[in-house]
């Protein structure tokens, strides 16, 4: 291995347009502050909301236009894809769907409800209303999910001491352009959903302490993420992340992986958990541990260095500390 092999590959992930857009949220967190209280803090996959014994869900996710022009089938499929992977990483179940459409085109219109159905039957979740405009100026879509659960995992209950396990599909394909790692759109429904439902089963277990939904900012930029909201750090070893054969660990630090959870977990529980996403046929693995130190250190091979310093650097500017 060279001896800079490992700064070189930081400094190419730093430059990766879904960890800029993610920097962006900082720029307007602040002017939350002006907001009604929120009883539980900003930054997780879903909003977190009292509800009796339980908690309700809420998920949302809006999408980049010219992806939106280009793919407008997967576009759809994505829009109820990305949000019950959201309501899945805080434990919960999802109940319904809701969406916010603008386009300048019936047909291509037509395409993106075309594939937010196809995700519809497939997850088993109802689209229950939304928003139409087809007299806009540019295709446009937004879709939010509702979800429930009675045992939450949240980023903000990440502990020092914690292993970091990485739960990914791998039998999937590219689906260029881009950094998106298809694994859902011709996998078999019911495995879908089984792979889901894992998710809110380990949360009532308890083998799941908190879990973060893999996004556009690829493995290192959620990892970040997930440290700044619980003021915590990480040492995470690239060489025992589950990648699918012939893949390039940068690539694949910065895909979106359409089933991809970091979690945190007991370090006397991460056998079963690894058992449990196998026996879905999910690839899972221990990759580092939690630390105090509010920094992401990466290993490769020999070469130890720090990705990302909370102390110096906010990402979202969504932290407890």
């Amino acid at each position: 291995m060279m001896e800079n092999e490992l700064t070189a590959l930081i400094s190419r992930l730093h430059t990766f347009s879904g960890l800029v857009h993610k920097q962006d949220i900082q720029l307007i967190a602040q002017q939350l502050r002006e907001a009604w209280p929120n009883p539980c803090a900003n930054g997780d996959d879903g909003a977190l909301i009292p509800d009796g014994e339980g908690y309700k869900l809420l998920a949302m996710e809006g999408f980049i236009n010219r992806f939106v022009a280009e793919d407008p089938w997967f576009a759809g499929w994505c829009g109820v894809m990305v949000n019950l992977s959201d309501i899945a990483a805080m434990g919960g179940r999802p109940l319904a769907i809701v969406n916010a459409l603008w386009n300048d085109s019936l047909p291509h219109a037509e395409r993106i409800v075309q594939g937010m159905a196809a995700a519809s039957r497939a997850y088993q979740v109802p689209i229950v209303g939304g928003h139409t405009n087809l007299r806009g100026d540019r295709p446009q879509l937004a879709v939010a999910v509702l979800g429930e659960t009675r045992h939450p995992l949240s980023s903000f209950l990440v502990q020092p001491g914690q292993a970091l396990m990485v739960a990914i599909n791998l039998q999937g394909r590219w689906h260029p352009p881009g950094h998106n790692w298809d694994a859902a759109t011709e996998a078999d429904p019911a495995a879908l959903r089984h792979a889901l439902a894992l998710l809110p089963e380990l949360a009532a277990s308890g083998r799941v302490h908190a879990a973060k939904d893999i996004s556009q900012a690829g493995l290192a930029g959620t990892l970040v993420m997930m440290l700044e909201s619980a003021g915590v750090g990480a040492e995470i070893n690239l060489a025992e992340i589950p990648i699918p054969p012939q893949v390039d660990l940068q690539q694949w630090l910065c895909a979106f992986p359409s089933f991809g959870f970091l979690l945190a977990v007991e370090p006397e529980q991460c056998s079963a958990v690894q058992q449990q996403f196998n026996s879905g046929g999910i690839a899972c693995a221990r990759v580092g541990h939690f630390t105090a130190d509010r920094q992401l250190m990466m290993q490769l091979g020999q070469q130890r260095a720090c990705y990302w310093d909370l102390d110096q650097q906010p990402l979202t500017g969504m932290s407890n500390h």
